[in-house]
């Protein structure tokens, strides 16, 4: 026995020397990498498009929430409007709170054509994934194919890319379609967002028994989502999670 437990004591020991040596080396990495300008605050940064400064007062969404819809709840419990009308999906999993500056910056990848913070935004949500309870795939939200064409990408598919890509899960980037081309939520009241997005979206392939993770940038009443899910749970899938970059909260929360 006390052998096995000296052995297994020094393979311990290897074993963390060649993780610090690993860290020391992606440090030594980092720090000679060519530093760029910072977009929030413009100081040259080795962190990546914004500086460790910057990223620390970014509106991480830490505090307690709704496991499922990911409004604030005092004890992280489930919250009374999800007990009482339910989504379709299970939970959501959202890394950063809708709010300045974090919103400027979305708002400069959807409009502004800075794509490069759309593959910044999906490494942040891939660390957010609970690994031991990973999907078998992933579904970007979808554009209508008159959008697509305005706007000439789809930012959630380049996250959902990226996303699957860091945590090597199936990417099924065309198997839904937005049928309806809708007025954007963004320029709706709340109350008009679901009937909005109503039977907007169909799948196209057979999911029985799948878990599946829908991938947006922006939840702020979940309709859009939500009709997502009913279009994916209607082809079979077994259980729908939310994953998005922001999650509306809230003014007084």
């Amino acid at each position: 026995m006390i052998k096995k437990f000296g052995a297994s004591s020094r393979k311990d020991d290897s074993l963390s020397i060649i993780r610090k040596y690993f860290l020391n080396i992606g440090a030594k990495i980092k720090h000679f990498a060519p530093a760029q300008p910072c977009v929030l605050c413009g100081s040259m940064s080795h962190e990546g498009l914004w500086c460790g400064a910057c990223d620390t007062a970014l509106p991480y969404l830490d505090a307690p929430h709704c496991p499922v819809c990911a409004l604030p709840a005092p004890t992280g419990e489930v919250c009374g409007h999800c007990l009482k009308e339910p989504p379709l999906f299970t939970r959501t999993t959202a890394v950063f709170s809708y709010s300045f500056p974090l919103d400027k910056l979305v708002q400069a990848m959807k409009y502004g054509e800075q794509l490069a913070l759309a593959y910044a935004f999906a490494e942040k949500l891939a660390l957010r994934i609970d690994k031991s309870n990973l999907p078998d795939c992933i579904i970007p939200m979808p554009l209508h194919p008159a959008k697509l064409r305005e706007r000439g990408f789809n930012q959630s598919l380049l996250l959902a890319a990226t996303a699957a890509r860091k945590l090597d899960i199936e990417l099924l980037a065309n198997i839904c379609q937005r049928v309806r081309d809708t007025p954007p939520q963004s320029a709706l009241p709340w109350k008009e967002r679901k009937k909005n997005v109503r039977n907007a979206f169909r799948c196209d392939r057979d999911m029985d028994g799948k878990r599946v993770a829908l991938v947006d940038d922006v939840m702020t009443t979940g309709a859009s989502l939500n009709a997502l899910a009913e279009a994916v749970q209607k082809r079979g899938a077994a259980e729908i999670s939310a994953w998005v970059v922001a999650r509306t909260l809230p003014r007084s929360a």
